[in-house]
């Protein structure tokens, strides 16, 4: 069983980055705070990033369930993500988005998504109204972290205050930046996990089939152990440059980690984390240009 730990989904893109306006223009673009930008593949030329794409893209690449996370650059999208859940409510869990304000009712929701390197107020000891919501209703939290280990220190006391709290760290710590180490050190607490959602993005230079990324995964695993790390693709940012079907492949196709230990990345410990019932294996579907 395969589980993508950090997917994104839209009805309409209407969100913000430096305080101006991102939307979509058609073709797969984006006007990014006044830079076009191919935000997903062309072929999504009604800018709607639907959940019947993304499940025909799972059911291709073999993927049983997704964790729908948010990004203040879609804007809010709360009510499409309870209508996808709606539809396919045992194969993605779906988070609600924090935006610096008091949380209202989450009770259909999953877990809690926190864009940390895009608050206002970047210190987390000022936002403690989401740890505290999700502590208190059994939710997970999702977050991405601002680069390097500015905020780890905050994040280590907020993990003290709510240990029994389920945290997943996104962008594999942003990896690619320096002091990445020290956001997957937090995953050396006993519910706080890391997920690999960008990391084809932050590779991106390398491309295919992403050794330094294998390594990176192989370090990551010296500090934490194989069982505290998850699978996650980026979907649908990360196939404007590689396929869906790649964003595992690398990992797939790999023989610097042992087949157990993809075992642990690509679902066992997303199952776990995230509370999947059993959920089937797509059927493989042998393409056009296989023999």
């Amino acid at each position: 069983m395969i589980i993508d730990a950090h997917v994104h989904l839209w009805k309409r893109q209407q969100g913000r980055v430096n305080g101006k306006a991102v939307y979509d223009i058609g073709g797969g673009k984006s006007d990014f705070g006044g830079e076009i930008r191919q935000m997903m593949p062309a072929y999504m030329t009604d800018g709607e990033n639907s959940v019947e794409r993304l499940i025909a893209n799972m059911d291709y690449a073999g993927v049983s369930g997704a964790v729908i996370t948010q990004e203040y650059i879609d804007g809010n999208q709360d009510a499409y993500l309870l209508e996808a859940k709606a539809k396919y409510p045992d194969r993605i869990k779906v988070c609600a988005l924090y935006e610096e304000k008091e949380m209202g009712d989450i009770s259909g929701f999953d877990g809690i998504k926190i864009c940390a390197s895009r608050l206002s107020d970047k210190n987390l000891l000022n936002h403690l109204h989401p740890f505290e919501l999700a502590d208190k209703t059994g939710k997970f939290i999702s977050v991405d972290l601002d680069d390097g280990a500015s905020q780890c220190g905050a994040m280590r006391k907020i993990i003290a205050l709510f240990p029994r709290l389920k945290i997943a760290i996104g962008h594999f710590g942003m990896v690619t930046r320096e002091g990445w180490l020290e956001q997957i050190r937090l995953a050396q607490n006993e519910n706080v996990y890391i997920e690999s959602g960008g990391i084809t993005w932050l590779f991106n230079s390398e491309f295919y089939p992403y050794p330094s990324a294998v390594e990176a995964i192989k370090q990551a695993a010296e500090l934490t152990g194989f069982e505290k790390l998850m699978w996650g693709s980026d979907y649908p940012r990360t196939m404007t440059a590689i396929t869906y079907k790649m964003s595992l492949d690398f990992i797939e196709k790999t023989a610097e980690i042992s087949e157990g230990d993809k075992a642990l990345i690509l679902g066992e410990n997303a199952r776990e984390f995230y509370g999947f019932g059993e959920i089937p294996v797509p059927q493989k579907i042998r393409n056009m240009v296989e023999d």
